[in-house]
């Protein structure tokens, strides 16, 4: 069984910047980490090859230092990784994107399954696994926080819902989106540290994956963010001292005028 999955390099959530001149995450001199729910999707990978068999390929889309993250991917079990890299790809909304990593993935070969994180912490718009499902046109379940198993190419697994969640059975070649739920990530191993550091990471340029200009980065994305500001405070503020059973007090009167409408 070969899998691919597609992890993200994001500003570490403690120190999320925005430049005011562009409306864009800013980057520079921020931390970069590995996108959480990426590293759910990393270890389920890495987990359905040791039960199931197979080799795992990660695959990144970034500047050249997103090699750092699939390097930390190697050392976590990752049996080979691959950088998708071209200034080409700057500025890429979700559609863009999905376009780009669906020609990296079709340019390694056929796959059996692809994973991906529900989201990214920077862009939080949850797109990505299912546009990438409908570019390389395989089914996707998205929110998945449990494979029960694998049988004649039919995984079954468990979708998360607000009231609870659904069983499924989905035929491979296909796609999920993983949610946190579904495991804890492992710590690299010693000997995955030193396969990471003796691997080479080979990167693809836009012409290595066969890509039409016209579908990449910003002048592939139609989506333009306009304006970026946060919420404004709304109501006034009331500061309620003393003890707690007379704090406790005057918030139930508080309550009570507002739910009466006095």
């Amino acid at each position: 069984m070969r899998i691919v999955v597609c992890i993200k390099q994001v500003p570490d959530a403690k120190d999320v910047r925005l430049d005011p001149e562009t409306n864009t995450l800013s980057r520079e001199g921020v931390k970069s980490v590995i996108n959480p729910y990426d590293r759910h999707a990393m270890e389920e990978a890495v987990r359905l090859k040791e039960q199931y068999g197979g080799t795992v390929t990660a695959i990144s889309m970034g500047p050249p230092q997103a090699k750092a993250i699939l390097a930390e991917a190697i050392s976590c079990g990752v049996d080979e990784a691959l950088l998708v890299s071209d200034r080409a790809f700057a500025g890429a909304d979700t559609l863009a994107t999905t376009y780009t990593l669906a020609q990296a993935i079709k340019k390694t070969g056929a796959v059996d399954l692809v994973l991906c994180g529900k989201q990214a912490t920077d862009g939080d718009t949850a797109q990505v696994g299912p546009g990438l499902a409908a570019r390389l046109d395989i089914p996707y379940v998205t929110c998945v926080k449990k494979i029960n198993g694998l049988e004649d190419q039919v995984l079954r697994v468990e979708r998360m819902m607000d009231d609870g969640h659904d069983e499924l059975e989905i035929d491979m070649p296909a796609l999920l989106t993983v949610v946190k739920e579904i495991n804890v990530p492992r710590f690299p191993s010693i000997r995955g540290l030193r396969k990471a550091k003796e691997i080479e990471i080979p990167s693809y340029t836009a012409a290595d994956i066969d890509a039409d200009p016209d579908q990449l980065g910003l002048g592939g994305s139609p989506t333009w963010v306009v304006k970026v500001f946060p919420p404004v405070p709304k109501g006034e503020r009331t500061m309620l001292e003393g003890s707690l059973d007379e704090v406790a007090e005057k918030l139930t009167e508080i309550l009570s005028d507002s739910a009466y409408g006095a």
